[in-house]
């Protein structure tokens, strides 16, 4: 099913303005509801390396993927959407891909890579994330963190050791309990929400929410939310202008109309047209 035309995608990227060169990533295919964002991690160019594989190979797999699955059954084995198990696959695959590559090329030794990643289909969106990089969504004049961050900070803000604005100054913000690449065993938590018309839903690398506070960035999506592109410009200028400390990366995914799957005697017809 190409979704198109019920999804408007716009992305931008960007090194900040202390980084040399840029170890962030992103990829998007509106046609099978994909956005994949990643933040690369490691010595010399190996975080670039980490995230562009991780951007790339999710993308194109999970495009090749749906090609011969429906995404809305429910899976036998684990009674859950086969969206699900088609975003763990990948993610789990890329995720052995850099471990492998980390472990056979000296160049590459310790890369990883944050990644939060989003698969849209029958007016749902499906997400796995792992590390720092997140997901927000504007319903409304509601803007939401959807995704929980894996990180140090994040645990010592859960157990109480510190308030949401002592963690703001934290010296330690980037330290990361998850990513992909580092352990074969490692596992992406997953979580699908309701998807509806007019909705807009930010992919980021901290690279923006640790120089832009959640109520700015809710505000310059309120007020550009009509024009996705300049909404993801000003978003990593806003960023750069906070002092643009990290590379800054951003997808935006806009719901234009409502996607429902095709099933029955439809789903067989787009079946037979391919």
């Amino acid at each position: 099913m190409d979704l198109s035309n019920a999804l408007e995608i716009a992305s931008s990227t960007d090194p900040g303005m202390v980084r040399s060169h840029n170890e962030d990533a992103v990829a998007s295919d509106a046609a099978h509801g994909i956005a994949v964002l990643a933040d690369g991690m490691g010595g010399y160019n190996a975080g670039e390396v980490a995230s562009g594989m991780a951007t790339t190979m999710i993308a194109s797999e999970l495009a090749r993927a749906l090609g011969r699955a429906r995404p809305y059954e429910i899976d036998s084995k684990t009674d859950c959407p086969v969206a699900e198990r088609l975003l763990r696959e990948q993610v789990l695959s890329a995720n052995a891909s850099i471990y492998h590559a980390a472990q056979s090329q000296p160049q590459y030794a310790g890369m990883g890579t944050t990644l939060v990643t989003c698969l849209f289909y029958d007016n749902r969106v499906m997400v796995a994330h792992l590390g720092d990089s997140r997901l927000y969504r504007l319903r409304g004049e509601e803007f939401e963190q959807l995704t929980r961050d894996h990180s140090l900070l994040q645990e010592q803000i859960d157990s109480g050791l510190l308030t949401v604005e002592q963690a703001k100054t934290a010296q330690h913000k980037n330290l990361v309990t998850r990513a992909l690449g580092i352990d074969l065993g490692i596992e992406p938590e997953i979580h699908e929400y309701p998807s509806k018309p007019g909705d807009i839903y930010l992919l980021c690398s901290d690279g923006l929410c640790d120089m832009v506070s959640d109520e700015d960035i809710g505000m310059a999506l309120q007020a550009l939310g009509t024009n996705l592109n300049l909404a993801a410009q000003q978003l990593v200028q806003m960023a750069n202008d906070n002092g643009g400390r990290d590379n800054v990366s951003v997808i935006l995914v806009r719901v234009l109309r409502e996607y429902p799957a095709a099933r029955g005697v439809m789903a067989r017809f787009f079946a037979w047209l391919k």
